[in-house]
């Protein structure tokens, strides 16, 4: 392999090297470079407006973890060839590939019945084809079909190069310090035990740390209150178009936001229909807020007031409990909406959303942190941290939201 590299200055780590050949070929590839018009958070920047930091800028972080990780791994006498650091690594860049603007928006109204994962691998296999099997290694890595199980457990994983960057990337950008984890320290600690990553056990306070700042993050940066509420919204304006589209109304968008819009697509479709996928590698985050704008002068009501909101930050309001809330709540708060605002009942549903957030922060049935001991006995982190916390993050956490639109002055 070329000793040439690109070196690129991150805010994060600090100068990233590039290898010039496969890799530097996937950073400059326009698939790869369309991440640079997707933000990582989404609409979190409504909360936290130092959150402008892009996908690409996250999957260049996780390739100097993953680079970083090998090189550890290897020190500590784990032979790994070097076609297999470049595929995991080639696998790491493209991880987040499939993602379209505000993923799970998009995922909840207009691409339905289709992960990011799935389009990730459609795509992967797409440049493959363009680079003539040069990427067949990482696919397998990616799927989990290489017999080498720890190279995929870095792609994805609980302790994967993925959520070691973006959390720390994200309390960087956010502000929200408490998210700020040691992956230096976590990477320093990696070991492998019988074809699994496992941690020494004198870095079992990292993973402790990693594991609380994980949870931190969730409900303080992507479940925060105020973005879930926007989140709502957005979806709601989407739906509000996509049904006037669907009664042949005419609603302004990009060719590839119209195609979406006018038809609806299923799994079965995208996979099967190549324009499809044509359409969504031209969708990022331009698209969608050009049409909002556009759409607060639409004549129907209904989108126009929802994408003036989602435009000038006038946000719902939201109610959380532990348990549901009543249906006679809800059909009060849309029959005041729907008087306030002059619409139907039937169109005031857009004004209302109940939702419900369940969420646990670790999970060892899923994939179990693993802590190997000088002995060489190996336990789940659950048990042999001495902190409670570690059990109580297993549980799930469920919260009830009630979002709906302020038809008074707060």
């Amino acid at each position: 392999m070329s000793k040439e590299r690109k070196i690129i200055n991150d805010p994060v780590f600090g100068f990233i090297n590039i290898p010039k050949g496969l890799l530097y070929n996937i950073v400059k590839h326009p698939l790869l470079q369309r991440l640079n018009r997707i933000k990582q958070l989404g609409i979190s920047a409504v909360v936290y407006p130092g959150a402008q930091h892009t996908r690409f800028q996250h999957s260049l972080g996780a390739f100097y973890l993953m680079s970083e990780a090998i090189s550890q791994l290897t020190a500590k006498g784990h032979f790994i060839f070097d076609s297999e650091a470049e595929a995991v690594k080639a696998a790491i860049l493209m991880h987040d590939i499939g993602h379209g603007p505000f993923s799970h928006v998009l995922e909840d109204t207009i691409v339905k019945g289709v992960s990011h994962e799935e389009i990730s691998l459609m795509l992967m296999e797409r440049i493959n084809k363009e680079m003539n099997g040069q990427l067949n290694l990482a696919i397998q890595i990616f799927k989990n079909e290489y017999p080498k199980h720890f190279l995929h457990q870095l792609v994805s994983g609980q302790l994967d190069m993925d959520r070691l960057d973006y959390l720390r990337r994200d309390s960087f950008y956010t502000g929200v310090t408490e998210g700020n984890i040691g992956s230096a320290r976590i990477i320093k600690m990696l070991d492998i035990a019988d074809d699994r990553l496992v941690v020494e056990s004198k870095g079992i306070y990292s993973i402790e740390n990693f594991l609380m700042a994980r949870r931190l993050m969730y409900w303080q940066v992507y479940l925060h209150k105020t973005s879930v509420v926007y989140e709502q919204m957005l979806i709601n304006t989407l739906r509000r178009a996509k049904e006037l589209a669907s009664e042949g109304i005419d609603i302004f968008a990009s060719p590839a936001f119209h195609f979406f819009l006018y038809n609806d697509i299923d799994k079965k479709q995208f996979i099967d229909n190549p324009e499809c996928l044509e359409h969504f590698i031209n969708l990022d985050d331009n698209d969608i807020w050009t049409s909002l704008k556009v759409w607060c002068h639409h004549p129907d009501k209904v989108l126009s007031t929802l994408s003036q909101g989602v435009i000038n930050r006038q946000l719902f309001k939201a109610e959380i409990s532990t348990t549901p809330f009543d249906d006679s709540k809800k059909e009060e708060l849309l029959r005041q909406i729907s008087k306030h605002l002059d619409i139907s009942t039937k169109e005031a549903e857009y004004f209302v959303t109940t939702t419900t957030i369940e969420k646990n922060m670790y999970n060892p049935a899923d994939d179990s942190i693993d802590i190997i001991y000088n002995d060489k006995s190996i336990k789940n982190i659950s048990e042999a941290s001495d902190m409670l916390n570690i059990s109580l993050l297993s549980k799930k956490v469920k919260k009830y939201y009630i979002c709906y639109y302020r038809f008074y002055k707060a």
